[in-house]
């Protein structure tokens, strides 16, 4: 009897185990912890990628997008869902993965899309020089939730210290790459007043064979 109870409660204790570790983020891609509330492809069950070329690092510029559509997200799930939601988009668009290399909810939770080392599909010339972080919702109109903006400040200042992005970095929003409205005019003008923003993008000059 003592043996049967024994076994029950250590198979209690598995499972709480088991719900406690898939109720909170990975924290960490590349066995260093980040200061925020990190979620791995694996977190949100990405397919495989189809499209893996190395972005040369430390990545010179960082190209701020948001989305029309999937709207803002406000809690983990509804992020995750978002993240797959996108992925299936951009992967019909034969881009074989999604397009960004980091989203940030609002939530204030970062999710890895591409990655650190991976080159995205984001912002045309932009694509191989850079790391694009999408804010997912609509900022035209309005500012995203304080905790979604100092997330994707920390998620630059992390990839400067580990090497991903250079510390002379250059900022640019989407529409400076491409005729769009994307990041949305209000998180334009407010990215705008950051350290390291530039109003004009400079592609590198293609070298003539």
């Amino acid at each position: 009897m003592c043996t049967l109870k024994v076994i029950f409660v250590c198979c209690i204790l598995i499972m709480y185990d088991i719900n406690i570790a898939n109720s909170f983020p990975s924290f960490s891609i590349d066995g260093k912890d980040y200061p925020f509330s990190f979620y791995s492809r694996a977190d949100w069950n990405a397919d495989p990628s189809t499209d893996v070329r190395p972005l040369i690092t430390p990545a010179p510029y960082v190209v701020i997008h948001h989305t029309y559509e999937p709207p803002a997200c406000n809690d983990t799930a509804q992020c995750e869902a978002a993240m797959k939601s996108m992925q299936d988009y951009h992967k019909s668009l034969d881009w074989g993965d999604i397009g960004y290399n980091f989203c940030v909810g609002s939530e204030g939770g970062a999710y890895e899309g591409r990655g650190w080392e991976v080159v995205g599909i984001h912002a045309g010339k932009a694509n191989s020089i850079s790391i694009g972080i999408c804010l997912i919702g609509d900022w035209r109109e309005q500012l995203p939730p304080v905790q979604q903006l100092e997330t994707t400040k920390a998620l630059i200042e992390e990839g400067v210290k580990r090497g991903f992005i250079s510390s002379d970095y250059k900022l640019i929003g989407h529409r400076q790459a491409l005729p769009t409205e994307c990041p949305g005019t209000a998180l334009f003008n407010h990215i705008s007043t950051w350290d390291h923003f530039v109003s004009q993008f400079e592609p590198p000059l293609t070298k003539k064979i």
